[in-house]
């Protein structure tokens, strides 16, 4: 029985430490929407700020830096006068398309049933 208790134990979190570290990384109301920005199109930092609308330019910044250390966004610097930044969502990036596209679709049901179908269970 304790073997079993243990495996369970075991199992639980073997999915749940993934399930952790993907919220850890996505976690925020910001990241999630910024990676959509830049899913269609590079954009530079003033564009995107303009794009996510009601995100601070320092919410942006902080956001941009914990996205690419976690390489799903890219910075690129162009030598031009005045230097030009890039931001571009990565290869690995691309891997959460999916999820999003799950997320979007899940959070339409929701919104469907909780606005227009409240009497449903």
């Amino acid at each position: 029985m304790e073997a079993v208790i243990k495996s369970e134990r075991n199992l639980c979190i073997t999915h749940i430490l993934p399930i952790r570290d993907a919220l850890d990384i996505l976690s925020g109301k910001w990241k999630i929407p910024i990676i959509v920005a830049l899913c269609v199109h590079k954009r530079r930092f003033k564009e995107l700020h303009r794009d996510v609308q009601g995100i601070t330019a320092k919410m942006l910044s902080k956001e941009l830096k914990e996205l690419e250390i976690n390489k799903l966004v890219k910075r690129t610097v162009h030598d031009t006068s005045p230097v030009t930044v890039e931001y571009s969502i990565t290869e690995y990036g691309h891997s959460l398309t999916p999820v999003i596209n799950e997320l979007r679709d899940w959070g339409m049901k929701h919104r469907d049933k909780i606005i227009y179908h409240p009497e449903e269970v």
